[in-house]
């Protein structure tokens, strides 16, 4: 480790031009600036260079700055105009302008069919659209559900189709501190989603021409079948795909949980974790031929061709994306006989990364990986030297959990702000599952090679299935244990960058012996505590309603202070996955939790009251009531498929407000809506605007 940061800066040069490719990155995604105003700051830093570089050798010393500050301007602007470029969306030929023009498109599709319950789901690339009598280029992808059918299984990548349907937006459930579905598709170039039958495309050609895509995808698929052929159970074949390809659709929503809540989701995340195992795996292979000569130029290329296979067989995904380029640097620098620095290593795929895409520095996969590495990097030789210990096994071991502690270190702010959750037995957990996974990961190479013959693959087959059941076993008796996950934390951006603010400090104050850095550590903990107490405070004076977005699903948050009243479907109570994904990201940015009674909010049947509004939820026909003046309200919310006219809540009540929830078809909304319309009532569709919250 570098002795000081000063150090750090002078020696990573790559660092020095990764910080303004980000601030670049940023300041285009949040202030949407025209490539034009990109262009304009990028020959900027062009004109302040050159001034740079006609002065004098004296002026040079003297005005060094100049040229740092014009290759900031130079790479802001690059990071700008990167971004622009890479968003569809500033692109003529954009899907999204097309959507409510034509139902003709083209397109050609991605990857092989997922199968669901009722449905196959696939990803297309947009090729045309059919707009004023003529075939028109388009751009962005589009999430295809065509229902099953004989027909349906003959979709496989390269095939291109036309169909005649309707595109919709993907659609986002607007759900308080929910997941933004509609963003991270937009990230993955996806802008359109669309539901088929059997009758509403048909099938046009197939590439013939190589596509790495193409060929990617059947061999996944390859992949994939001798997996399932012969590992026995479910549960075991998933972790085995994911463990392999980090292929996920066949996962278990609980065995996910399970994986998560005990610190240990890394490893079916698949992630630097597994190059590292593969790239040791290489090296102990080649290490009995190092005297065969010219071995020494064989051992980088086969590296690189494996790593890099096995990196696009898992999809390139950010986090094992930046461990191959990582990777990739330090087997090119020791070819060449060049001392790696780490720091310099790290900042260089990360530049590299966010020039091939830069949407990653969203991806929370990409964040925790550079924050893992980076912890090792710095605290795990500390952490090492805390044990003095002469035995092999136990010193293996400490190391282990040495390493287990530095990777927690810089992600647990991330893992707060993120997940809302911390694994409080990472560490015995992380101390079976990690070489455990890693022998696994090894058998199910050694079993693609082995698949044709049938009698060794079985037996290889079903070592792997016995091994996974184990650890599957293993994790969730872990996830059994009271208080196994310290969860429902609520973090904000602020204080998670507070919460770095007192890691960075106390390594300050511990590596370096700087009394300072104690006590910036101590008033930015002061600072975090004021922040998460004047929250609390807030939070206590609440009282809010909250309609939340749940296809096909009635749920209403009555919220007081910090607690809140549920009013929903029954299956919301026992259906974890429902609950994590919808309600509890809501239940834990406003720190309420359950209450069978309310102290300022009266909830009895169908009326919910408090001292400034009234709201009634109507979920069944009313009764002919003509003669009775009217009842005023401040909001109706219309649950449950009610078979009833706006007229006729429009005679009995004076409301300001009706609300449609998700738990009405969308063809009858929309005829309600007409009928408010009609009537000049305000109207709020929840499936087509998001979750609705009003203060009570």
């Amino acid at each position: 480790m570098p002795k000081s940061g000063i150090l750090i800066w002078k020696y990573t040069p790559m660092l020095r031009v990764l910080l303004p490719l980000t601030i670049g990155i940023l300041w285009q995604y949040y202030f949407n600036i025209s490539l034009s105003q990109s262009l304009l700051l990028f020959m900027l830093g062009i004109l302040v260079l050159v001034f740079y570089l006609l002065l004098n050798l004296a002026s040079k010393f003297f005005f060094s700055w100049v040229s740092g500050l014009a290759i900031q301007l130079l790479f802001i602007s690059l990071g700008s105009g990167l971004l622009f470029v890479k968003n569809s969306k500033n692109h003529p030929g954009w899907i999204g302008h097309y959507l409510q023009q034509s139902r003709l498109f083209i397109l050609t599709i991605k990857e092989p069919l997922i199968e669901r319950s009722k449905s196959y789901k696939t990803l297309a690339k947009a090729d045309f659209a059919f707009i004023n009598h003529k075939w028109e280029p388009v751009e962005g992808d589009v999430l295809i559900y065509i229902k099953k059918g004989p027909a349906t299984l003959s979709i496989e990548p390269g095939l291109q189709i036309i169909l005649n349907g309707d595109l919709q937006p993907i659609p986002n459930s607007g759900n308080p501190a929910s997941f933004n579905y509609q963003r991270y598709c937009a990230f993955q170039n996806i802008f359109a989603q669309v539901f088929l039958k059997g009758n509403e495309f048909e099938f046009l050609s197939k590439e013939t021409n190589f596509s790495l895509n193409c060929w990617l995808a059947n061999t996944r698929l390859k992949v994939l079948s001798i997996l399932r052929k012969y590992v026995d159970k479910p549960n075991q074949i998933s972790i085995a795909e994911a463990l392999l390809i980090g292929y996920r659709e066949d996962l278990d929503r609980d065995l996910v949980a399970a994986y998560s809540n005990t610190g240990v989701v890394h490893i079916i995340a698949i992630s630097g974790l597994h190059i590292a195992m593969i790239y040791a795996l290489i090296l102990f292979l080649f290490k009995p031929l190092q005297r065969i000569r010219g071995i020494k130029y064989v051992q980088p290329i086969v590296i690189l061709w494996v790593i890099w296979v096995f990196t696009l067989l898992a999809g390139a995904v950010p986090s094992i994306l930046r461990s191959a380029v990582m990777f990739s640097f330090i087997v090119l620098g020791e070819n060449f006989g060049r001392r790696i620095n780490i720091y310099n290593n790290l900042a260089a795929s990360a530049f590299t990364i966010l020039i091939l895409n830069p949407y990653s520095l969203w991806d929370v996969g990409f964040q925790l990986s550079y924050a893992a590495v980076l912890g090792i990097v710095v605290f795990s030789k500390y952490i090492f030297n805390w044990v003095g210990l002469q035995n092999k096994l136990l010193k293996y071991l400490w190391q282990l959990n040495a390493v287990t502690i530095s990777a927690q270190i810089f992600t647990l702010p991330i893992i707060l702000y993120s997940f809302h959750q911390f694994p409080l037995f990472f560490l015995f957990s992380n101390m079976l599952v990690v070489p455990l996974s890693g022998l696994i990961l090894y058998a199910e190479i050694l079993l693609l090679f082995i698949s044709p013959f049938s009698n060794l693959a079985l037996s290889m087959g079903k070592l792997i299935g016995w091994s996974i059941g184990i650890m599957n076993h293993f994790i969730e008796r872990i996830n059994l244990i009271p208080f196994s996950a310290w969860k429902s934390i609520q973090v904000s951006i602020v204080q998670e960058l507070i919460l770095y603010g007192i890691i960075v400090s106390i390594a300050w104050w511990l590596i370096y012996k700087q009394g300072k850095g104690f006590l910036l550590a101590m008033s930015l903990l002061l600072i975090f505590i004021g922040l998460r107490s004047f929250d609390f405070i807030k939070r206590t004076h609440q009282e809010k309603l909250i309609v939340y977005n749940i296809p096909q699903h009635e749920a209403i948050d009555v919220i007081d202070g910090r607690s809140y009243f549920f009013i929903g479907d029954s299956l919301l109570w026992k259906e974890g996955f429902l609950q994590n994904f919808y309600l509890i990201p809501s239940r834990t940015m406003h720190r309420i939790f359950p209450a069978e009674k309310l102290s300022n909010i009266d909830v009895y049947h169908n009326l919910i009251s408090s001292n400034h509004k009234t709201i009634l939820l109507i979920d069944r026909p009313l009764r002919n009531c003509a003669q009775m003046p009217k009842i005023k309200v401040d909001a109706l919310i219309i649950t449950q498929n009610p078979d009833i006219l706006v007229a006729q809540l429009a005679q009995q009540f004076d409301s300001d407000q009706y609300i449609f929830d998700a738990s009405n078809p969308l063809w009858k909304i929309n005829k309600w809506k007409k009928e408010c319309e009609n009537l000049h009532l305000r109207h709020y569709s929840i499936p087509e605007q998001g979750a609705f919250m009003m203060e009570l």
